[in-house]
């Protein structure tokens, strides 16, 4: 039997992520409108998909998790399935690039290539850094590629991207 390490749970127990939300990342003018949203976590760590989900419980927004890409591509083509538009169902979706089953590179690819549900704005979080993941990020269709755990980063991306669908153009508090 392979064991799988969650290296996320390793840097975890070593370093004490702080999920406190910086001030001056947060964006007056939207950040009431993100109460309620729902975001797509997709990762196979349950340590990163907690730090992700309590960073963004802090303004409201519900979570929806996954723990591979296979079960994230199921939930979104049964939405499709079902005659829902999966941008009306969540803002976005954060995806890990490692996964079992169904890596995050893979599941972007898959979503890329169905018309139903193309223009979701998925950003892939990573704790691999490096000009690989970045070449990939670019070749499947990321919209936005997270080096590590960064809970001012994650604020940022998801008030761009709720700008980008509130018509609002960016006004960048930092």
């Amino acid at each position: 039997m392979v064991s799988i390490l969650d290296v996320e749970k390793v840097l975890a127990e070593i370093i004490n992520y702080n999920i406190q939300i910086s001030d001056e990342v947060l964006d007056k003018t939207i950040v009431n409108q993100l109460h309620g949203r729902k975001i797509l976590i997709v990762d196979d760590s349950s340590t990163a998909r907690g730090q992700i989900r309590d960073t963004l419980s802090q303004l409201g927004i519900e979570v929806i998790e996954a723990n591979d890409g296979m079960k994230a591509l199921t939930l979104l083509k049964g939405w499709c399935d079902e005659g829902k538009t999966v941008t009306d169902e969540i803002l976005m979706m954060f995806t890990d690039a490692e996964m079992p089953e169904m890596d995050g590179y893979k599941l972007t690819h898959e979503v890329r290539n169905d018309p139903r549900m193309n223009d979701l704005f998925i950003a892939l979080n990573t704790s691999l850094s490096g000009s690989f993941n970045e070449a990939m990020v670019e070749k499947v269709g990321c919209n936005r590629f997270i080096s590590k755990f960064q809970p001012d980063v994650l604020v940022d991306v998801v008030q761009e991207r709720l700008r980008e669908v509130l018509g609002h153009a960016p006004s960048h508090s930092s």
